[in-house]
């Protein structure tokens, strides 16, 4: 009976043992959780720049947790904005409020982001912008919560005019839509404009957002005889427009600003109606950057099915100093804010940010045309070729 009692007690000493071994162990290698929010347009006319900003995000919260050497695992908390200004200020409320999320990676449409930088700043919630360029967003106030790794409409608007100037061009009809981007971008390119006293523009024509006829503004844009027509807006009214003007038998060559720059704008048309069409955008092409082929090649093995677009590298250098912030000062949304105000010479896929006093990353603008059905880089196409 003894022998019994001792030989079962002994193998409950030996379980507990174990037990208590198998719990030192998990303590050992559990990580905190983190929780990072990623906020773009997901749905809608514009969802392949806001699909590829969110797969990039993720691959960078992908690659963080695999690394042992990381104090936290990070998850990344989805929303859709909608590139709708209403649901932008409700997705923000939401993130803003949960209190385990520590900061945003956020916006690629600047109408949304401009109405959400209040929100951000009344609840602490650090945010690092990854798209939208709107430069009101960072310049137009001074809250220490908005960081932005992309550059602006003015470096757009300064590239988009030179191209103006070297093609010749000497009269320019503007169409705009009538958001806050819209209007921003066609303010910042008509001041671009000025640098040069022998380009006249020949008409400028606001059109809203919801608007799907616009034969009387192309109408009207025709009769003062542009060499050039400039679109100031997103994917779905850049390809209506595009498009009408194809069907009224309208050639005069066709420019945009990065809102037109992704998959949709030329799938929406078709390649020969998007060939030759040009616009402006802060990012080079990823395999310009240093380590742009080590991230193609690690978006691809993800299996990721959406292309990380335009703004996907400008997403994943956000993602990566948001989250190694986080790593040297803790889940504390206050002292995130403080280290992320202070960044200098981070090195990213993008290159080198530094934000200046309104924490705005200061990047140079590059020129894309359509050719054979895709976006390439202009020193890269047989236009920039035939220009010399």
């Amino acid at each position: 009976m003894n022998r019994t009692f001792h030989r079962i007690a002994s193998t409950a000493v030996h379980c507990a043992m174990a037990t208590l071994l198998t719990l030192g162990a998990v303590s050992a290698t559990a990580k905190d959780l983190v929780k990072i929010a990623f906020i773009g347009p997901l749905t809608g006319g514009v969802s392949s720049t806001g699909l590829g900003g969110r797969n990039s995000a993720q691959l960078a919260v992908d690659q963080h947790n695999a690394d042992p050497s990381k104090k936290y695992r990070f998850e990344l908390v989805k929303l859709d904005d909608e590139c709708k200004p209403a649901v932008g200020v409700q997705v923000v409320t939401r993130a803003a409020t949960d209190r385990k999320i520590i900061g945003a990676v956020g916006h690629y449409c600047s109408a949304v982001a401009i109405v959400t930088v209040d929100t951000f700043h009344r609840f602490g919630l650090p945010l690092v912008i990854w798209g939208a360029v709107l430069p009101e967003i960072t310049y137009g106030n001074d809250y220490k919560e908005i960081h932005r790794v992309n550059g602006t409409m003015i470096n757009e608007g300064n590239l988009a005019a030179e191209y103006v100037h070297k093609a010749g061009f000497k009269r320019v009809a503007m169409i705009y839509d009538t958001t806050d981007y819209g209007k921003g971008q066609s303010v910042h390119f008509a001041e671009a404009l000025k640098q040069y006293p022998d380009i006249t523009v020949t008409g400028s024509y606001g059109v809203d957002v919801t608007q799907q006829d616009f034969s009387a503004e192309l109408t009207a844009a025709q009769r003062g005889k542009p060499d050039v027509i400039w679109f100031g807006g997103l994917t779905p009214q850049g390809v209506a427009i595009k498009a009408q003007l194809q069907r009224i038998g309208i050639a005069t060559p066709f420019i945009g600003v990065s809102g037109i720059l992704n998959e949709g704008f030329v799938a929406g048309l078709g390649a020969a109606v998007a060939e030759g069409v040009v616009s402006f955008h802060n990012g080079a092409p990823i395999e310009k950057y240093a380590k742009g082929t080590d991230f193609l090649a690690a978006y691809k093995a993800a299996g990721f099915k959406e292309e990380p677009d335009a703004y996907g590298p400008f997403a994943y250098s956000a993602a990566n100093l948001l989250m190694d912030v986080i790593e040297r000062v803790g889940p504390d949304r206050a002292k995130v804010r403080e280290e992320l105000n202070a960044t200098r010479d981070y090195e990213s896929l993008v290159g080198p940010i530094s934000f200046d006093d309104h924490r705005q990353n200061i990047t140079s603008a590059h020129q894309y045309v359509v050719q054979d059905g895709k976006w390439v880089y202009w020193a890269d196409s047989r236009y920039a070729k035939e220009e010399k």
